[in-house]
């Protein structure tokens, strides 16, 4: 009987908690019509993936004139 009853609750607070994690999700846009949340994130990550590789290219640069300096 116990392990009925906790099975219930369970069932009971896994509901509640899906039914407040999708009633209260973000929307995809702004309300003024603004590029949407996930854009804004791709672009953010686009941004961040080109710092990435110029910062890469200017280490690999910088390794290459002191590798060609020691020869």
């Amino acid at each position: 009987m116990g392990k009925l009853i906790t099975f219930i609750l369970a069932i009971a607070v896994t509901a509640g908690v899906a039914y407040y994690a999708l009633s209260n999700a973000p929307r995809d846009s702004d309300p003024e019509g603004e590029t949407s949340q996930a854009k804004r994130q791709l672009d953010n990550v686009r941004g961040a993936a080109g710092r990435i590789e110029s910062d890469a290219d200017q280490r690999a640069r910088e390794l290459e004139q002191k590798m060609g300096d020691s020869q």
